[in-house]
């Protein structure tokens, strides 16, 4: 039995959100604020009610709409409860144990194996009646006091509802009828769970940990030490006693018995002084001083953690944050395993679930992949009691570690994304794989390509997509460039910059070599704004083959008749080259799904079209390189750039020994504030593009 689906309404940023569950782990990523830790919030209020629902939990539509229907002055006749709403999406098979879950059951058909369990923190339309009423007898005493008081500010319908909530919106518990054909929940058709005293804990039981842990490596704060303390009782409270939790009762005993033997010794006077006192009557009563260590008591007082270094035990606060929190999490992921056993009488929940919030806190990627590597190995076996019953635990880990990503299975990936300013949605990254049903080789590839170096676009709110690696070690250059430029020249007109500076932004650079085309499918998934930085390419035919057929090669643009570059083949199709070559940016953006591309290539600069990036910096930058030319590692034939007949075309083609040494040739001989160069206008005007929200 377990959970595969679950369905939150007016939570948060979570307005009409649905999200898929995997049977052993799901990992959920987003970047921050896209509701990860909604999704643990609503699940604890509901399921282990220990804190309440507030008015800041509310959407903000559904909070304009609450208050738009309490203002109005019609009275609508009636609606469906309004509020925060929860479905859990349930499937079980025959070789489950459905003594719990039998008197939730709405439909007998075999072929149905599908609960929905349902949660509300509602408005009925009763109360929304006498809300109405009582908020506009809280207005006119508001307006009273305001002529009373001629400072005092009159509250308003928010400070109304903040006081009031609960009085007025209700909890239910439900079993909705679920119609496994249409796939449609009949939400008038239910059962109460409250009403017929049905306890959710044993259907369902939830717990997690949190990203707020109180891991620290403060001398007088030994965390690990008390989580050995709290394993114990979980395992002593357990049927699952080891011979080595008897032996240590044994070993208590017998250390009982000696030490009541030296404390008889030891406190004989004090004893002596009470008799004589005549606090102990003679032939009467007596007393003794004994050992009575208590198992429990002794391991929270007394247990240490330490780790070995060169064979001296050192303390557990010696240790840096991210071992402490690696280990921390392991401890702590014991305990709530014992908590799902239950005790000896009680038989676990059918369904357990544990959600672990940003296991990468304070902990360096290494141990990011150690992590997420060994935590299926870790849980594997589940819910495990001696008895023989065994329950699976489904797990969902919550993370914005780029590094975690890369070594998951990307099955098992959700990932969370604004559609809109007040809502979220989850995507299965699974489901990628049908958008690229034609062509599984380039899905392989993007799987293969984002999990093994570049997982931090998922993270991203911009992307750059580059060639290659001169690119990579120069647009960071070129970002801090353009964000000085711009900043001059809007402070020489007196204007303020409306957009963040790129470096401020949070862009990803991701290596796509030739393949940007393969990410065309992915970038709409992400819904995130993109540049395509690219060469122009320019091609003519320069022989006949044996065959005849025509053989192509590079040359000047000026001499071009089509482009070999694939991704402008692939995006501007269909464009005439003599178009293609000077085709303004309006022209070059181009709408994928939810997502804005630019595709940016070299055009003509002060009269001359370069055919490469080095062809297009050269031809902006002949004398920076000719003044540093004996120290350029990445020129060869440098004494050429003393030949003004030669184009920058020709210098690009025979005087760059590697591309890489000639783009870190360019920092190193940049001056303070990077004025000694230009960057080629292509990429400076999709840069500013891209800077643009």
């Amino acid at each position: 039995m377990n959970i595969y689906k679950l369905k939150i309404e007016n939570y948060r940023l979570l307005k009409s959100f649905f999200i898929d569950i995997e049977k052993e782990l799901s990992l959920v990523i987003g970047k921050n604020n896209s509701g990860k830790t909604s999704i643990l919030s609503v699940l604890d209020k509901f399921l282990n009610e220990k804190s309440k629902f507030s008015y800041d939990d509310f959407n903000i539509d559904f909070i304009n709409e609450l208050e738009s229907l309490i203002k109005s002055p019609d009275t609508p006749e009636e609606f469906l409860p309004k509020g925060i709403k929860l479905k859990i999406y349930i499937e079980y098979n025959e070789a489950d144990d459905l003594s719990n879950v039998s008197r939730v059951l709405m439909d007998l058909d075999p072929n149905n194996n599908k609960i929905v369990l349902g949660f509300e923190y509602t408005l009925s339309y009763t109360d929304f009646i006498k809300i109405r009423a009582n908020y506009r007898v809280f207005t006119a005493n508001e307006i009273t006091k305001n002529d009373k008081k001629k400072e005092y500010k009159p509250r308003e319908l928010k400070e109304f509802l903040k006081q009031e909530l609960d009085n007025y919106f209700q909890i239910n518990k439900m079993s909705f009828e679920y119609n496994s054909v249409t796939d449609k929940v009949n939400d008038a058709n239910f059962i109460n769970l409250e009403s017929e005293g049905i306890r959710i804990k044993d259907i369902i039981s939830f717990k997690y940990i949190s990203a707020r842990r109180d891991v620290t490596n403060k001398e007088k704060e030994n965390t690990l030490s008390k989580q050995t303390s709290s394993l114990y009782k979980k395992k002593e409270d357990s049927s699952d006693k080891t011979e080595a939790t008897e032996d240590f009762k044994d070993q208590l005993s017998e250390t009982d018995r000696t030490l009541s033997e030296i404390y008889k010794d030891l406190f004989k006077d004090v004893i002596k002084k009470v008799q004589d006192f005549g606090g102990v009557k003679f032939n009467d009563t007596d007393i003794a001083i004994i050992s009575t260590l208590q198992h429990r008591e002794l391991l929270e007082g007394n247990t240490t953690v330490v780790y070995t270094h060169d064979d001296h035990k050192l303390p557990e606060h010696y240790n840096g944050l991210g071992y402490m929190n690696l280990i921390s999490m392991i401890f702590e992921i014991e305990i709530l395993v014992q908590d799902f056993k239950r005790d000896k009488e009680t038989k676990p929940a059918d369904i357990n679930l544990l959600i672990i919030e940003e296991p990468e806190a304070h902990t360096h990627p290494q141990m990011q992949y150690i992590f997420i590597k060994n935590i299926k190995r870790l849980l594997a076996e589940g819910i495990k009691k001696d008895d023989g019953i065994i329950r699976p635990l489904q797990y969902i880990i919550t993370s914005h570690s780029s590094h975690i990503v890369a070594d998951s299975d990307f099955d098992d990936i959700k990932y969370l994304k604004a559609k809109e300013k007040n809502n979220v949605v989850a995507k299965n990254l699974k489901d990628l794989s049908k958008q690229y049903d034609a062509e599984p080789n380039h899905y392989q590839f993007l799987k293969q390509y984002l999990t093994i170096s570049r997982a931090e676009i998922f993270f991203a709110d911009k992307a750059v997509l580059i060639e290659g690696d001169t690119e990579r070690i120069l647009i960071p250059t070129f970002m801090r460039k353009v964000d000085m430029q711009e900043a001059d020249r809007l402070k020489e007109e007196g204007k303020e910059d409306n957009f963040l500076p790129l470096l401020s932004q949070n862009i990803s650079v991701i290596e796509v070599g030739a393949y940007s085309q393969i990410f065309e499918k992915f970038i709409d998934f992400l819904g995130i704004k993109s540049l395509i930085l690219t060469d122009i390419d320019a091609v003519k035919i320069v022989e006949k083959d044996d065959f005849a057929k025509d053989v192509w090669g590079a040359c000047p643009v000026e001499e071009g008749t089509k482009t070999s570059n694939s991704a402008i083949n692939y995006y501007l199709k269909g464009i005439a080259w003599d178009v293609l070559k000077d085709l303004p940016i309006g022209d070059r953006t181009i709408i994928i799904g939810s997502s804005k591309v630019c595709l940016c290539y070299q055009q003509k600069e002060n009269g001359y079209y370069a055919r490469s990036f080095e062809d297009a910096f050269i031809h902006s930058n002949r004398e920076f390189v000719k003044a540093n030319k004996e120290t350029f590692l990445g020129l060869k034939k440098a004494n050429d750039f003393d030949d003004d007949d030669k184009s920058p075309y020709e210098l690009a083609e025979s005087c760059i020994k590697k591309k890489t040494h000639f783009a870190l040739d360019i920092l190193y001989h940049s001056n303070e504030n990077f004025s000694n160069w230009n960057i080629p206008e292509y990429i400076q005007n999709g840069l500013l593009w891209l800077k643009k929200d």
